[in-house]
This record gives structure tokens, sequence and C-alpha cells, in this order.
């Protein structure tokens, strides 16, 4: 426990700049014929092809974090105020 490091082989982005945290998972040789065929369809090199799917990816996700609702803020004082002088006595 104590003076050992941990042994972490997952890259931390300080470590190398411009590398992304988290690793690229390996894919098998029939995907990667997918990934050559639905490029070659789209008229694009299969690099090209994975940035562009993975920047509609990041955009996705960037719609739906700003589609869900903010959490409520408590009432401020004077709306507190407000709502009090409102109420019957």
């Amino acid at each position: 426990m104590f003076g050992r490091r941990p042994t972490s082989s997952a890259p931390r982005p300080a470590d190398r700049p411009g590398v992304p945290a988290t690793p690229v998972r390996s894919q098998t040789p029939g995907q990667l014929a997918y990934e050559a065929r639905r490029a070659a369809r789209a008229g694009m090199s299969v690099e090209k092809w994975r940035e562009a799917r993975i920047r509609a990816q990041a955009e996705a996700q960037a719609a739906i974090e700003a589609a869900r609702p903010r959490p409520q803020r408590p009432p401020s004082l004077f709306r507190r105020l407000l709502d009090r002088a409102h109420k019957p006595l």
C-alpha cells in the first residue's frame, strides 16, 4: 500500500497533448472492411470518415446536453417576499 505507484495504463491528457485520453479500441478485420465500404460510399477516405463520424457523435451529444432541462434555482428573497405578500391573511 505505502510507497506503491499506481499502475494505470490509461494515458492522461497531460501526458500526451493532442491525443485523446481514452484508449482507442482496435477493430476486427471485418469491422475495418465495413468502415472502408461506408467511407467509399460517402466518397471519403477512411480517416476522414472516422473523423466525420466522431464529430457527428459529439454534436449529437452536445445537442442532447443542451436539450436537458436546467435544474430550477431556489426562489430569490424578492420572489419569496412577493409570494408571501400575495397569500391571504
